[in-house]
């Protein structure tokens, strides 16, 4: 029997859509479905008061591959903005990412040399490799800015004890010797000039999407329209959680208008002490370095994770959860024809230009 679609995607996030783009310059055909009312998945923006509002908290694209930066410059201009966050401590402000910076306005040390000795010294205790995130972070800056910008932070996100976290996670932080506060390392940063959700737009263009479509609720019917499925959605509930629930971080974002022209002066600020509940503020304006009398800022509340209920963000990678994700691998092995891609299909935390990479690498292997 002959079926309607090559290809059905599921999700139409930056896995989902690359994937219809690519595989219908192809000359597959393709179906989009999904479940949320807009497309972009969580890299979604809304114009607001002339400001292009993340949705669903920031996303500053940022790469070394230039396959990938090149793909990407295809359907956006994309601005000079480089991410220079600002940890908040109780009303003492201080450089992000951990440099010197950092270390002056801690210690009032001037060389990197002194930096050094002082969390060499703080250091000390952890002895062989570190064994959790705590004892990473320790043995990486010191006690005192794990105590000051790093334990409270870490224990809002995650709503667990630094101390129950793989140590993986702090590795992500780069920690500097110089006064460079541009977070990344990366060769190629920026944001998309007029927001995300017209890079989505231009690559679903003659493609058909249908939304609020929960392919999950009908996984059988909407698996006969097409010969192969891509699912970008979590792995566990493809299965029905046979294996039990994989763990997500989840948060939820407070919009919030101002009716003045600038909150913080900076795009991103960090809230370190465990007191403030949020972890960080967004000032959306200030990405794409818009002169508004208004402003728009977001409020980021970490949240308890529930399967079907809350949106899932960020794996937590830890040695339960990835044993128990290598179960549903091996279901996932032995379907035929349904690929699985992106952070949810793969429990992993990849960054949008890993994505873009996975993704374009992913339909190479489909040949006309």
């Amino acid at each position: 029997m002959t079926k309607k679609y090559d290809f059905l995607i599921v999700g139409a996030g930056f896995f989902g859509s690359i994937c219809a783009r690519e595989l219908t310059n192809q000359g597959y055909s393709c179906l989009v479905i999904e479940k949320r009312e807009h497309i972009g998945g969580n890299c979604y923006t809304e114009k607001r008061d002339d400001i292009h509002l993340h949705v669903y908290g920031a996303h500053i694209f940022h790469t070394s591959n230039e396959r990938v930066w090149k793909w990407i410059n295809q359907y956006a201009t994309f601005n000079h903005y480089t991410n220079r966050p600002i940890a908040n401590y109780k009303g003492e402000l201080f450089a992000l990412p951990f440099n010197m910076w950092t270390f002056n306005q801690l210690w009032n040390v001037n060389t990197p040399e002194e930096a050094q000795k002082i969390i060499a010294e703080q250091g000390k205790d952890i002895v062989g490799e570190p064994q959790n995130l705590e004892e990473q972070a320790i043995k990486l800056v010191g006690k005192d800015i794990y105590e000051k910008l790093i334990k409270g932070y870490t224990a809002k996100q995650w709503i667990k004890d630094p101390k129950e976290l793989p140590k993986e996670i702090i590795k992500r932080l780069p920690v500097r010797f110089t006064f460079d506060t541009n977070y990344f390392n990366d060769r190629f940063q920026g944001i998309p000039e007029g927001g995300y959700t017209q890079i989505f737009e231009k690559l679903l263009d003659g493609i058909e999407v249908r939304l609020n479509v929960d392919y999950l609720a009908d996984k059988d019917a909407y698996n006969a329209l097409a010969n192969k499925v891509i699912y970008t959605g979590p792995i566990d509930s493809y299965f029905d959680y046979q294996h039990g629930e994989l763990e997500y971080k989840t948060t939820r974002f407070d919009h919030v208008k101002k009716e003045y022209p600038n909150h913080q002066g900076v795009a991103v600020m960090n809230f370190t002490d465990a007191e403030v509940p949020y972890t960080r503020i967004i000032e959306h304006k200030h990405f794409e370095f818009n002169e508004t009398e208004k402003t728009w800022i977001s409020y980021e509340y970490p949240e308890p994770y529930e399967a079907g209920k809350t949106e899932p963000y960020y794996p937590v990678n830890d040695a339960v959860n990835n044993e128990l994700f290598s179960k549903y691998q091996a279901l996932a092995a032995a379907e035929s024809q349904v690929y699985f891609g992106g952070r949810l299909g793969e429990y992993k935390y990849y960054d949008m230009h890993q994505i873009i990479e996975r993704a374009l690498t992913m339909v190479e292997t489909f040949t006309p």
